[in-house]
């Protein structure tokens, strides 16, 4: 996944600000775990698009 995409998704998630001041590793693993769920729902619906 590109740093664009999981920043969007971070953005989303409220995740953003935290990663731009301190990097991904500051992420909680459960915020983590929701970005994952994010963009698999993301690319199921653009999957059924087609």
């Amino acid at each position: 996944m590109s740093e664009e995409t999981k920043m969007k998704l971070g953005e989303r998630l409220g995740v953003a600000q935290l990663v731009r001041e301190e990097g991904w590793g500051a992420v909680s693993a459960r915020d983590c775990g929701m970005l994952v769920k994010e963009a698999i729902r993301l690319a199921e619906e653009q999957m059924q698009r087609r």
